[in-house]
Formats: structure tokens, C-alpha cells, sequence
């Protein structure tokens, strides 16, 4: 009844249309509902500021505060938890890039799906089916059941974690070791069953939600769109979808910076060569490329039809009017010279052009040029970390290699 009514609007109302097929990203599920009732969203504000102030101050202050009483002990904590590179990139920069990437990628999907309807790239009749397919995004973004598989995630994630501090080697922040015992510190304690959770649960969350995204690329690109291959960005109008990713610049940034903070971890206790840095980055790089490469793929096969039939259609005609100015030129065709085409009148529009452009209209909506700014993101937290304890001037050079592949 209500993609009925929204279909209904898409064909009389172009603007109700327009406003209507949007993706909110950020918005809906339980975990939504959850923050809203607490009154730190509002289905027109996501409070950007205020709930990375509370988050991080719950994942990485409350962990700091409770080594402080450890300063009058034998083994003060405090300096071993603002040393650690785990928690600063995870509770702090992670979870802060997390909340901050929530506004950009909202408004930057927004801005895309629009640009279908305002270009307008979406044949009419398939309207009804664009919405459609958007009402089966927004279920699946609302689920109940992915968001329980994402707590779930977060949950394994601190018994990982719980077994991981257990076995600690040594005395750290997060655990003391007397003889062969080993306990928990009250810090190591509220990682394990707020910060690291947290920090998984938004982060699967996110994923959960691109793939929803990814899934409504996908079901838009098989619909009948109105492509055209002299388009100015050669690819057929399709060139802002490429685009996208960079909404997720943030989201990565985040990611990034929890994996790399046990890259640097692992170089405080062995020596990580240049080599292994390298094959770390370069296989992160393909894992983040891929991520993205999966929906985008989807327009190969309408963006290479499309080109391919319009090959097809452009090629006889040009030989036709090349054949007719050939003859009017010269007087006859040096090839196969027909007195019945001598007659024909040239047309006046050059195809030459068109031509020209179909033939160099690329197909694949991916390409280093505008994946550049994810590529980064992806790679700069790994860089700094190896800077750490590897010369600059190299981690620099495989930086720069990496980007510019």
C-alpha cells in the first residue's frame, strides 16, 4: 500500500519523488531507537558532537580514571594506559571517526540516490521498482535480527578480549600478574565489557549498513536507466556513483586505526621489517578496495551494453555518411563504388565525435583517482604506526607507492 502510494507520487510529483528516494544510513534499528529515547539523537539531529563527547568519555576516560588509584600503589597504571596505543586508537580516534563518519555518510548517500531521480537517470516505468527496492533497504536497516548478530559480534569480541588479558605476560594496565595468577584490573575489566564491545558493535553496525547500501546499488543498477554515452564524465552519467565512497572516509579512518594499533603493539614486543609493513597495507588496501568495489561493479554490465549498443548503431551510419562525403569529395568511393550511393545526400551531423566518445567510454566506475581519499584513510594510520619504530623516508616511500598503484 505504501510503495503503491510512493510509486503513485514518483509518476505525478517529481519533487515528492526526489524527496522521497533517500537512504538515511544512520537512522532506524533498535540501537537508533535506543539513543533516541535517551534524547541523544532526534530523527532530524544525530547530535554528532555531544555523543562522541559521552561515547569516548565511557570508552577511554572511565579506563583512565580508574588506573589513577593505582598511583599510590606499587605499580602505578596510569602512564602504561596513556602509552598504550590500543586504546587511544580505538576508544579515542576510533569510536570519535566512527560517530563523526554516521553525518557524512548519511549525507553523502542521500546526495547520491537523489542525483538519480534529479539527473533524472531512472526511466519512468522503473520508478515503482526504485522504490521498492528502497523499501527492502530500509527493512533491512532497521533489523532487529542484524542488530542482535552485530551485539553478538561485540560480545564475542570481549570474551577475545577477556581471554586475551587473561594470558597477559606481564603486568599492564589492564592486568596484574602475581606468581601465576593472573587478574584483571578494574580498567582491563570495563574494556572488556563496555569499551571493546562498543568499539566492535559500531563497527559491524557500520558494515551491516554498507552492505545494505551496497545491496540497493545493485538492485538500481538492473533496473532500465537512461544512460547516455557522450556524457561529459565519461561514464554514460554515471560517474557520481563512483564517488560515493568517499562518504566513508571517516568510517575507514576508524577501522583503520583499531588494526593499526596492534600493528604498533606487535612492533613494541618484535621487530616488524618493512617487508611485512608493506604486505600488511598492501592487503588492507585490496580488503577496503573490495568493500567498495562490490557494489560499484554492479554497472559494468548496463555502462558496457550500452556502449556496446551504441557502437553498433553508430558504426554503419558513420560509413554511410563517410561514404557519402568520400564520393562528393572525390567524385567516387575507391572501394566498391556504387552508382546507387553516389546519389545519397550526406548527413549533416558529424558522428566522428560521438563516435569517439562511446569508444573511450569506460565501463568500470572504479579507478584510483577517486578512491584516492579511502585509499588514505585506509593507509595513513598503518604508516604512522610503522613510523614508530621503521626509518620515515620508507614507510613514506611504501605510502606513496601504495596510493599511487
Amino acid at each position: 500500500m505504501v510503495e503503491t502510494k510512493l510509486a503513485a507520487q514518483m509518476e505525478g510529483e517529481p519533487d515528492v519523488a526526489r524527496h522521497r528516494l533517500e537512504f538515511l544510513a544512520s537512522h532506524g534499528g533498535p540501537f537508533f531507537e535506543l539513543q533516541r529515547r535517551f534524547n541523544l539523537v532526534h530523527e532530524r539531529n544525530l547530535h554528532t558532537g555531544r555523543r562522541i563527547l559521552l561515547f569516548v568519555a565511557v570508552a577511554w576516560l572511565v579506563p583512565l580514571l580508574l588506573t589513577i588509584p593505582t598511583l599510590v600503589s606499587e605499580t602505578p597504571t596510569v602512564q602504561a594506559y596513556l602509552t598504550d596505543p590500543g586504546p587511544w586508537a580505538r576508544f579515542f580516534v576510533g569510536l570519535a571517526a566512527f560517530l563523526a563518519a554516521e553525518r557524512a555518510v548519511e549525507a553523502g548517500l542521500r546526495r547520491k540516490l537523489s542525483q538519480f531521480l534529479r539527473a533524472p537517470l531512472i526511466a519512468p516505468a522503473s520508478q515503482g521498482s526504485a522504490i521498492v527496492a528502497l523499501d527492502r533497504a530500509l527493512a533491512r536497516r532497521n533489523s532487529f535480527l542484524a542488530e542482535t548478530v552485530c551485539l553478538a559480534l561485540a560480545v564475542a569480541s570481549a570474551l577475545l578480549a577477556f581471554a586475551t588479558f587473561k594470558q597477559a605476560p606481564a603486568t599492564s594496565w589492564a592486568a596484574t600478574v602475581t606468581g601465576e595468577v593472573r587478574h584483571l584490573t578494574l580498567a582491563g575489566w570495563w574494556c572488556v565489557f563496555i569499551s571493546i564491545p562498543l568499539f566492535i558493535f559500531l563497527f559491524a553496525r557500520g558494515v551491516w549498513r554498507h552492505l545494505v547500501w551496497a545491496e540497493l546499488l545493485r538492485r538500481i543498477a538492473r533496473l532500465d536507466l537512461r544512460l547516455v554515452s557522450t556524457h561529459p564524465d565519461g561514464k554514460g552519467g554515471l560517474a557520481f556513483v563512483g564517488e560515493y565512497p568517499n562518504a566513508y572516509v571517516l568510517f575507514i579512518f576508524g577501522v583503520s586505526c583499531g588494526m593499526a594499533a596492534a600493528v604498533a603493539k606487535h612492533q613494541m614486543q618484535t621487530n616488524l621489517s618493512a617487508t611485512t609493513l608493506t604486505t600488511i597495507m598492501a592487503c588492507w588496501l585490496l580488503i577496503v578496495l573490495a568493500f567498495f568495489a562490490y557494489p560499484l561493479s554492479a554497472f559494468s554490465k548496463p555502462l558496457a551494453t550500452m556502449k556496446d549498443r551504441t557502437l553498433l548503431t553508430l558504426s554503419p551510419r558513420a560509413t554511410t555518411q563517410q561514404r557519402a562525403s568520400e564520393c562528393k569529395t572525390i567524385g567516387e568511393n575507391v572501394i566498391a563504388p556504387d552508382a546507387d550511393e553516389a546519389g545519397q545526400s550526406i548527413d549533416p551531423v558529424d558522428l566522428t565525435k560521438q563516435y569517439e566518445q562511446t569508444r573511450k567510454l569506460s565501463s568500470m566506475l572504479v579507478n584510483r583517482k577517486t578512491l584516492l581519499p579511502v585509499a588514505a584513510a585506509a593507509l595513513i594510520p598503518f604508516a604512522i604506526a610503522g613510523a614508530s619504530r621503521l626509518p620515515y623516508k620508507e614507510v613514506f616511500s611504501v605510502l606513496k607507492k601504495l596510493l599511487l598503484i
